[in-house]
């Protein structure tokens, strides 16, 4: 994977795993975290509602909701952390190959890549915000009344949260792309 490359070798990895600009980094470490966390906080939930309906005939009132919830919430939290640290899938032999004989072709094709993927992820901000204001505004929830209900709003406000910052990673990869490009390589 690129990520594993040292830094300022091929395939464009040289951008990954430097600091971002204006310390962005730091707020998408800190949205990791809160995503592992999240993905503790569901292992507790499961387990608890495991326990409860096989020894007491209890269930844990929710976690079909909130597992479901969560899931989508941990992914939008750690996907611009994921992306910058290089763990993205992609296939890399188009990249690889015509790093290893033009560097800066093989950085074009990465911006181009990284371009391409902030088109992506703009695409999904541009859908999440109407739904992210229509969950606010008619009070849109998950589960059954009576029984249990969530409200979605704080999920989709991650989503345009990840959303966002998985674009402007992208953005940052690239311009680091172009600018090695247009520097070269030793």
């Amino acid at each position: 994977m690129a990520g594993d490359a040292p830094v300022g070798t091929g395939g464009g990895a040289g951008s990954y795993l430097r600091p971002q600009p204006l310390g962005f980094h730091h707020f998408t470490n800190v949205m990791n975290a809160i995503g592992t966390l999240a993905i503790f906080g569901l292992l507790v939930l499961i387990n608890s509602d495991i326990v409860g309906r096989s020894f007491f005939n209890r269930p844990v009132r929710g976690t079909t909701e909130l597992v479901s919830l969560a899931i989508v919430g941990i992914v939008f939290l750690q996907l611009p952390n994921t992306l910058w640290a290089g763990r993205f899938v992609k296939a890399e032999l188009l990249i690889d190959a015509l790093s290893a004989r033009a560097p800066r072709a093989g950085d074009v094709v990465q911006g181009l890549f990284h371009l391409i993927g902030a088109a992506m992820m703009a695409i999904v901000l541009w859908a999440a915000v109407p739904e992210l204001t229509s969950a606010w505004t008619i009070g849109d929830y998950v589960g059954s009344l009576g029984d249990f209900t969530a409200p979605t709003w704080p999920i989709r406000a991650i989503t345009v949260l990840g959303a966002a910052c998985t674009c402007l990673t992208y953005v940052f990869l690239a311009v680091a792309d172009f600018g090695r490009a247009a520097k070269g390589r030793p």
